[in-house]
């Protein structure tokens, strides 16, 4: 790295302030570095003044080529607690992966270890017994893999760990530099450790532009997705859903149709005809999405039907080729064989078309209302708005807007395309996001979802008032749900996108540029994620940019 490039970085960690623990006179620095194809190698510094301890990381960037992903970080609030405590406090921690903080187990730093590091090696694990979202993660030190891996790292035997009276807990500012740019990163929590959001619009046409092509990498020669990832343990998940195989062919139409990306068409086509030959069965003239489930027998999900006609409807659109439109009209005969004479869906048939469960998860009913409202767009068919009417009037009946559902918001914002005045909908809508504003604007974790609910609301206001209904909107805050709109999206982006100075942590830290991840299930990096981070962050742009410059 040249000297120039090194000089500017060390001025900018100068500006972070606070390089300098005052009680000791010490200054600590961490370096990580990345050739972007192995997680980042980790070396601690330390020195009695600001300069002593650059030195040594400037030695370690003279050597480091410009191409690598660099990582600066200064060592902040040390505070020692025993290790019994600090085990206690992993015990309690309600999600895995949680532990924010860095952790030394001498007083000297030769065995700390970045939060990143923690987590991106998942060192501290969960209790077998832990169910996500149920109960506390019970989490736990791996002594084992830590004294491997700083027995690696440091490039001597590390110290027997686990009898150690203290441990040293740390927070860190710092600054990350892509070969290009510097970036200061923020202190404060969930986004601790990720860049500073400067510019939001930038951050999303990024992301989005790197999560198209991510996803479009997941899909094989075949046409099947990578199902997704455990990036912590190096794992490649073996299960696979249709549900997801097709939502996220949706989703990756979205980006293509944001990003101009039409020369990936070709392997979401293929992706469509492998999603039809090998998910997909017809019986009497109706298309019928399967589930092959292991072990257990096959079923037909609603939500499969619903998954399939809105891929279909979609790859239409944006590619402006009507040859799976035999496809889709057999799939829109086979949602017929759902329904239930009162206007209510089974939600999962046998492959013998005998219902197996009248109901199975609230999100059914709002993702077939969806795609149907997408397939009336293409076929005008009075029919299919006759049974999206009918589907709605009961969803109205019967209260559905206290499900807090975003697929009912989409629902109902395309369905207002074709019933313009019918206020029962948009009450429906109002409901289903102010009684849930709360729960979104206090939600600690990355929940993509949230954001799509959000997205659909805030259209759905506009429509309010764009046809003469404002009076619906008095009891309600608008100025409160477009700031939590805005918050969202950035909360969104920063928590739960594989931004380098994130991934540089994980195995083939390149490879998962563009991912999103479930953080409080090991990172876990799966089709389904991308498809709903995606489709939240395209459509937040989308709609709060209209009118400006792409």
């Amino acid at each position: 790295m040249k000297k120039s490039a090194i000089k500017e970085l060390k001025t900018h960690v100068v500006n972070l302030g606070d390089v300098q623990d005052v009680a000791t006179g010490t200054v600590r620095l961490a370096l990580s570095v990345s050739d972007k194809r192995h997680r980042a190698t980790v070396q601690f510094v330390q020195g009695s003044s600001f300069n002593q301890a650059w030195a040594q990381i400037a030695d370690a960037l003279a050597a480091t080529p410009l191409t690598s992903w660099v990582r600066i970080d200064v060592v902040q609030s040390i505070q020692r607690i025993t290790l019994a405590q600090l085990q206690e406090k992993l015990k309690a921690m309600p999600r895995m992966n949680y532990w924010r903080q860095g952790v030394s187990f001498d007083a000297d730093f030769h065995t700390a270890l970045l939060e990143m590091e923690i987590n991106g090696h998942a060192f501290f694990k969960p209790d077998p017994q832990h169910k996500i979202g149920k109960n506390a993660s019970a989490s736990w030190i791996d002594f084992t893999a830590v004294q491997r891996y700083l027995t690696r790292r440091n490039g001597q035997t590390a110290p027997e760990l686990t009898q150690v009276p203290y441990v040293w807990t740390f927070l860190t500012a710092g600054i990350f530099f892509d070969g290009d740019r510097i970036c200061e990163l923020d202190q404060a929590a969930p986004s601790r450790g990720i860049r500073q959001l400067t510019d939001l619009n930038g951050t999303l046409r990024t992301t989005i532009d790197a999560g198209e092509r991510f996803l479009q990498r997941q899909i094989k020669a075949d046409g099947k997705f990578i199902y997704g990832y455990y990036p912590a343990q190096q794992r490649i998940l073996s299960s696979y859903n249709t549900v997801r195989h097709f939502s996220s062919v949706y989703a990756l139409l979205e980006a293509i149709a944001f990003t101009g990306q039409t020369a990936d068409l070709p392997a979401v086509k293929q992706a469509i005809q492998w999603g039809i030959d090998q998910l997909t069965t017809t019986t009497d003239g109706a298309r019928f999405v399967v589930e092959q489930r292991k072990n257990k027998t096959p079923e037909l999900k609603l939500g499969a039907q619903a998954m399939l006609i809105l891929a279909l409807c979609k790859y239409q659109e944006v590619a402006h080729d009507e040859e799976f439109l035999p496809v889709l009209l057999e799939a829109y005969h086979g949602v017929t064989r759902f329904l239930q004479p009162s206007g209510r869906f089974n939600h999962v048939l046998n492959p013998d078309l005998t219902v197996k469960e009248a109901f199975r998860i609230i999100y059914y009913e709002g993702e077939i209302t969806f795609a149907l409202a997408r397939l009336y767009q293409i076929t005008q068919d009075e029919a299919v708005a006759h049974l999206i009417q009918q589907t709605l009037d009961f969803m109205v009946a019967h209260n559905y807007g206290k499900y807090h559902d975003h697929w009912l918001s989409y629902a109902i914002n395309e369905a207002l395309q074709i019933f313009p005045a019918n206020r029962d909908y948009m009450q429906m809508g109002l409901q289903n996001v102010y009684d849930h504003l709360t729960f979104i604007e206090q939600r600690d974790t990355a929940y993509p979802t949230l954001l799509e609910l959000l997205n659909a609301a805030v259209k759905m206001t506009d429509v309010i008032k764009r046809t003469g209904n404002e009076d619906l909107l008095e009891s309600y805050d608008l100025g409160r749900l477009r700031q939590a709109w805005r918050y969202r999206a950035g909360y969104e982006l920063l928590t739960g996108s594989f931004q380098p100075e994130l991934a540089m942590y994980f195995y083939y830290p390149e490879k998962f540029i563009g991912g999103f991840f479930a953080r409080h299930d090991n990172f876990r990096t799966r089709i389904d994620d991308c498809e709903h981070f995606l489709s939240g962050l395209i459509n937040y742009y989308d709609y709060a940019n209209q009118g400006g410059i792409r």
